[in-house]
């Protein structure tokens, strides 16, 4: 089977998933005890008041035929309008996306650099001191939750010390933003060759960037030091050492055995790792979809709610297919037909 038509398997299967999940949400929040009409018209509002709204809003037919219209509307890029901003779901999700991958990428990129190669060597020194303390601090960042992570770091970086600009956003309140290309303001700076507003996007940066590293790292660590140690018992490895092969070719044989698994996995992280981004934007004040998501459900906006939720679900599809697609390319033997 060529990649093309692998692809178009994996697509297919796309379509039903994300039509569950988008069932499966939008009966979560109609059926989760709040009345979207009553949050919107406020305390005082009259029986008449909350019928009009409801009307309006279609909430007097049956949650079948809500669906039905959410779909549809879904279909052709309508994820209806927030009932707290009054601006449509698909554009707040639009531009708050390339703000959350930014943080995403920067995190998980910086985590896999170091994530990888510690593993690697964990796995090769095998219960001697160095694997013992990339153990220790591995589970520390297994333990550690996400929230205490950064407010701990707030407090340390920028009130005790005074070393990172205080956690109010992507940018210095005192700086202009440059244009919006990206909506990433260290690249948009960069485009409009603004050196100031590189230098504040790049210092905002810096501490939600380590903390999602810190995160991304440790499963890192633990996983690829787990697949590296499966590897190193193979017999092909066996073999090699009994060959009289040297060490560094032999680890060379390791990593380029363990980057499939690994690839695979950093990818899964990925997906996973949004829910962590989201608290991280909430208490850096980051402004991407995971805040805007964070404060939809805390004010019972049902129809950014399910934007959010979607977004999520196309996120992670589009994350496995290219994993998927780029597993099959470095890896010949992959089973193209499952």
């Amino acid at each position: 089977m060529n990649v093309s038509r692998f692809l178009v398997r994996r697509l297919l299967l796309v379509v039903p998933l994300l039509v569950f999940i988008t069932f499966f949400t939008f009966m979560l929040t109609r059926l989760g005890g709040g009345d979207a009409a009553a949050l919107i018209s406020g305390p005082n509002s009259t029986a008449a008041e909350l019928d009009m709204i409801r009307a309006e809003l279609g909430l007097d037919k049956s949650l079948l035929a809500q669906f039905w219209i959410y779909i549809s509307g879904a279909v052709q890029g309508d994820l209806g309008v927030s009932w707290v901003n009054k601006r449509p779901v698909l554009t707040d999700l639009i531009e708050r996306l390339p703000i959350t991958l930014e943080l995403l990428f920067w995190g998980v990129g910086l985590g896999a650099l170091i994530g990888i190669p510690v593993g690697l060597r964990a796995a090769r020194d095998h219960n001697q001191r160095f694997d013992q303390v990339v153990r220790f601090f591995s589970l520390l960042g297994f333990s550690i939750p996400t929230y205490f992570l950064g407010l701990v770091m707030i407090l340390v970086f920028f009130y005790f010390l005074g070393w990172s600009p205080p956690a109010m956003g992507r940018i210095s309140l005192m700086i202009t933003p440059p244009p919006a290309v990206t909506n990433s303001y260290l690249i948009d700076g960069l485009i409009a060759a603004r050196w100031e507003v590189v230098q504040s996007a790049f210092s905002q940066l810096i501490l939600p960037v380590i903390a999602m590293a810190i995160i991304a790292a440790a499963p890192i660590i633990k996983q690829t030091r787990a697949i590296a140690m499966d590897v190193l018992s193979s017999e092909y490895v066996r073999t090699s050492e009994a060959s009289g092969l040297s060490r560094r070719v032999i680890q060379s044989i390791v990593a380029r055995n363990s980057m499939t698994p690994i690839i695979t996995f950093i990818g899964t992280e990925l997906t996973a790792l949004i829910g962590t981004a989201s608290v991280l934007e909430f208490i850096f004040a980051w402004g991407g979809m995971g805040q805007y998501g964070l404060q939809a459900i805390i004010q019972g906006d049902f129809s950014a709610v399910q934007g959010y939720v979607l977004a999520l679900a196309l996120f992670s599809v589009i994350v496995f297919v290219v994993i998927d697609l780029v597993v099959v390319l470095i890896e010949p033997r992959a089973n193209m037909s499952a």
